[in-house]
């Protein structure tokens, strides 16, 4: 049986949107002649099966209820930007918008992980046409949004991928490595950002 239940076509018609209303963000800005918020977007609906673990994983009742309510990640949607600045401009649009709510807020670039994750993430409550799980239409849905430069999303990428490799030898040089490498490339963020502060001061 699909944890889903008969949501889950609802689901990817709310992500569908969601990258819409974020496309328009983007739009907008780019008309007022700013930067582009972000390089690229990536969006998924987690697979019914991913779900069904994360909810026995966490002590709930294997329920679409506790995957739509207590779990608040079914639509996720990250969000990589150039610059530290664009983070914070999409935060800033993302509050002021209409269509959203952010209920949740965590920020991993100001206090990065013990192991060198930097990222920020947000929990939205999207306003939909669609019938949600407690029988309201409009409907509300949740969403996760992950934020993140592309040195940020480099090395998330690189990290998930030797997380899921097993039988690795030495693998406390490889986070030692791993998080110095997380260091430098938060350092190259940084300079990145002066860089274009001294080229926007110019124009």
């Amino acid at each position: 049986m699909n944890i889903y239940g008969n949501y889950e076509q609802s689901l990817h018609k709310v992500m569908d949107q969601l990258l819409h209303n974020i496309q328009e963000l983007n739009e907008d800005e780019v008309n007022h002649h700013h930067p582009k918020l972000y390089e690229h977007l990536i969006s998924r609906v987690k697979t019914p099966a991913s779900m069904t673990e994360k909810c026995q994983r966490k002590g709930y009742p294997v329920t679409t209820e506790s995957a739509l309510r207590n779990c608040k990640d079914a639509i996720g949607v990250r969000i990589v930007c150039n610059f530290i600045d664009d983070i914070d401009r999409c935060l800033t649009l993302l509050r002021q918008s209409d269509w959203c709510d952010i209920v949740k807020e965590k920020d991993y670039i100001t206090n990065a992980k013990p192991n060198g994750y930097r990222s920020y993430h947000v929990i939205l409550n999207v306003t939909t046409p669609y019938k949600d799980v407690d029988g309201n239409i409009p409907g509300h849905y949740y969403a996760e949004i992950q934020l993140r430069t592309i040195a940020m999303d480099s090395w998330a990428s690189l990290e998930h991928e030797m997380k899921y490799k097993h039988h690795i030898k030495n693998p406390e040089r490889i986070g030692k490595e791993l998080k110095r490498c997380a260091d430098q490339l938060a350092s190259c963020d940084v300079q990145m950002q002066t860089i274009r502060q001294l080229i926007n001061e110019h124009d």
